[in-house]
């Protein structure tokens, strides 16, 4: 994907890998807004802790509260495969409703296409989102620094093993749910309490991927500690069975943020108070090494070179 961006379509549209964020912020006439947006191919299209309705809300709401926006209003593209169930078209427009309040967003224009039986499996959801940036604010994947803090939400894998158990059939008895929520409350209370340098969720590629991407973009190194990550046990057992790197597993309610030192304490606390970063941590800092360098401290005291992933461990999970 990352080199399907860079060499081909980064260069016919004028842009650059380097610029690459979550959502694009415009100045315009009034004030500042951030504008995104995103495609839902999940499959199946249920699954334990979600909904690719909930899916398509969260992670359109998601990728506008990196950028410190507020996120208003949401189009929502359904494309519609012949012969789906209207109950299924129905449970997840539904879906779509419910976590569209509770995000605080609207659904205002969208698009309805049907296509051939086998052509679409099943549904597809495309999104774009709208969200104010208030002024004097500026969160970007390349304003990590050295000496800067990493924080992260809560436990990693949660959503990608919950898809994956799902479309395969399997039946672990480790109980595990997607983490798919929208995370605009949360950074509001973060930006409240401190300053936030670089903030990135982390979907696909997982942690791995977007400890990379923001060493990269904000030229400096990183490195956490094994320890320290937040994995849950049946995440890990999953992950240890089929041969899957819990780092590279993706989520759909986790956030890595890099925070100045000075505000740590400040920026944690209120994480945990929101129901979305009860299990905050910290999980490594930012340093003056290697620009694009991200290295793990294992539990053992050696240093692993996290690269980033030569493909997708499991695709079709967003």
């Amino acid at each position: 994907m990352q080199e399907l961006l860079s060499e081909t379509v980064f260069p016919l549209l004028g842009g650059s890998a380097a610029e690459a964020e979550d959502a694009a912020v415009l100045d315009l006439e009034g004030g500042r807004i951030a504008f995104t947006t995103d495609s839902f191919v999940v499959q199946p299209l249920f699954f334990p802790g979600g909904d690719i309705g909930k899916l398509a809300v969260c992670g359109t709401v998601n990728d506008l509260a990196m950028r410190g926006a507020k996120p208003l209003y949401l189009s929502l593209g359904l494309i519609i495969e012949e012969g789906l169930p209207f109950e299924t078209l129905e449970k997840a427009l539904s879906s779509v409703a419910e976590w569209a309040g509770r995000a605080g967003v609207r659904v205002v224009a969208g698009d309805t296409k049907v296509v051939e039986r086998g052509k679409a499996d099943g549904l597809f959801i495309n999104t774009a989102g709208v969200g104010v940036v208030p002024e004097g604010r500026d969160v970007s994947i390349t304003g990590a620094s050295p000496g800067d803090t990493l924080l992260i939400n809560g436990h990693i894998g949660d959503h990608g093993v919950a898809v994956m158990t799902e479309r395969e059939g399997f039946r672990f008895e480790s109980g595990v749910v997607s983490d798919c929520a929208p995370l605009n409350a949360l950074t509001e209370a973060m930006l409240a309490a401190g300053r936030v340098g670089a903030m990135r969720d982390a979907t696909r590629g997982g942690l791995g991927a977007v400890l990379k991407e923001m060493a990269a973009a904000s030229g400096v190194a990183i490195e956490i500690e094994e320890e320290k990550l937040p994995i849950r046990e049946g995440v890990r057992a999953v992950c240890e069975l089929l041969g899957f790197d819990p780092l590279y597993v993706a989520n759909e309610g986790k956030l890595v943020a890099s925070v100045p030192s000075a505000d740590e304490t400040a920026v944690l606390e209120v994480m945990r108070s929101v129901e979305e970063g009860r299990d905050s941590v910290a999980i490594g800092r930012v340093t003056d090494g290697k620009p694009g360098e991200v290295v793990m401290v294992t539990k053992l005291g050696s240093r692993r070179l996290i690269r980033m992933p030569s493909g997708e461990q499991l695709p079709r999970i967003c």
